[in-house]
């Protein structure tokens, strides 16, 4: 994926029900994707996306996790942090192969975060960033300024 592409639309089970990503159209969607659940930096990026969570809403966008995890880990996963936003289980992998963000054994997803406008463009990718949690942050900064 690139920016400027359109984000490809999934449906999938989440920890808050079913979520369809062009239900989401009309606001910014962080679409971040990260390897497991209950890992050290998965949870920090979880819960540093639950505290700014409010700030996210208020500048009209959502945030939607994503992990090859089963539907009932994710579930548990939500649940023990307090998560205010839906972690989908991506357990056939579909939604990694689309987005391109695989590891190389085709295991688990990489730690890659995109930035998706109000249309359905991508017009961030954030990948390599030095800590987990730095990912919401930047999520952050860029939804305030990308208008």
């Amino acid at each position: 994926m690139e920016i400027g592409q359109e984000a490809p639309d999934f449906e999938a089970e989440s920890s808050k029900g079913n979520v369809k990503l062009s239900s989401y159209r009309g606001k910014k969607v962080i679409l971040y994707f990260y390897p497991k659940s209950f890992t050290p930096g998965c949870t920090r990026e979880m819960e540093r996306f639950s505290e700014i969570y409010d700030q996210i809403k208020e500048n009209n966008a959502e945030v939607i996790g994503v992990s090859v995890d089963s539907i009932s880990t994710q579930k548990k996963f939500a649940e023990k942090y307090g998560n205010k936003f839906p972690v989908v289980s991506d357990k056939e992998k579909r939604i990694c192969e689309v987005y391109g963000v695989l590891n190389e054994k085709g295991t688990s997803a990489q730690r890659i975060t995109f930035i998706i406008d109000e249309k359905g463009k991508i017009i961030e990718i954030l990948k390599k960033l030095k800590k987990a949690e730095e990912h919401a942050d930047k999520a952050l900064e860029i939804i305030k300024t990308k208008r």
